[in-house]
């Protein structure tokens, strides 16, 4: 069953007194003939779960850097096939990081949500994030996923009632993915001390990992809320720049990676193990 690469995942990181580390990539960006290499890369260096972003034409949630890249990809060609394509020959090198797919409803919708899950579910996908599909219409899509063992993750962000909260809760699976500060991905704002405050509450109302995700752009901010009670955390816009920034100098753009994930590895064990003491 493919969801249980993700609960053996967070037992695993349990087990160690570890945080997750979790790294969003644009699939496609910025060549899709590294997409595989990357991946692998990734998990290579230290990530625990991988979030491979789906490019679509109107990103909302995210900012610039994951909208030019979103850009970007979409000119290389990227599908929705394509992505289920680059999982499904990561698999036959990795066989225990869970991918989760993070996107919007359009190219699902436009690709068949019954397909879509049977498809997901045999190139190895463990989990999917929908942006834009509100818990209160998906319940279907849920019971669907779920069918294919494909966790459906959603979003919580600070203004999330506790009401709501309790439902989401419900409704999702694998983990709850924390958004971290009122604004789009790659802003650079985050409160600690209210980010921890706000988990302790998410924390009464679920017995899922949460891992918190937008705004964390360095190595350092990392460790910051991997100091808090999260179970992890997720960086993307920092990726994806040094991916951007590396690929357009002529450098090894799986080098740089390589290098910034280790690191980013590195100093979350470093906080985790400070936090345990």
């Amino acid at each position: 069953m493919n969801n249980s690469r993700m609960s053996t995942c967070f037992e695993k990181l349990r087990a160690k007194g570890h945080k997750a580390l979790v790294p969003y990539v644009t699939a496609g960006d910025p060549d899709p003939k590294i997409v595989v290499e990357l991946m692998l890369t990734l998990a290579n260096s230290g990530a625990d779960i991988i979030e491979l972003g789906v490019p679509f034409s109107d990103p909302m949630a995210d900012g610039p850097v994951i909208q030019r890249s979103s850009e970007r990809s979409l000119k290389n060609g990227t599908s929705l096939l394509n992505c289920l394509d680059w999982v499904k020959k990561f698999r036959k090198f990795n066989n225990d990081t869970p991918i989760v797919l993070m996107g919007y409803a359009n190219p699902i919708e436009k690709f068949g949500i019954n397909e879509f899950a049977i498809e997901a579910s045999s190139s190895g996908v463990d989990g999917v994030i929908v942006v834009d599909y509100p818990p209160e219409e998906s319940v279907e899509f849920c019971k669907l996923m779920r069918s294919q063992q494909i966790d459906v993750i959603f979003l919580l962000a600070p203004t999330t009632s506790e009401s709501r909260l309790k439902h989401i809760a419900k409704m999702g699976s694998g983990y709850l993915y924390y958004v971290s500060l009122k604004g789009v991905t790659g802003a650079n704002n985050i409160d600690v001390n209210d980010v921890s405050n706000r988990i302790e509450v998410i924390r009464k109302n679920t017995s899922l990992p949460i891992l918190v995700g937008f705004g964390i752009s360095s190595p350092e901010s990392a460790a910051e809320i991997a100091s808090t009670s999260s179970d992890g955390v997720v960086i993307g816009s920092a990726i994806i720049d040094k991916l951007d920034s590396a690929y357009r100098l002529g450098k090894n753009p799986i080098d740089e990676i390589a290098v910034f994930i280790k690191e980013v590895r590195k100093k979350i064990n470093l906080s985790a193990r400070v936090l345990s003491k």
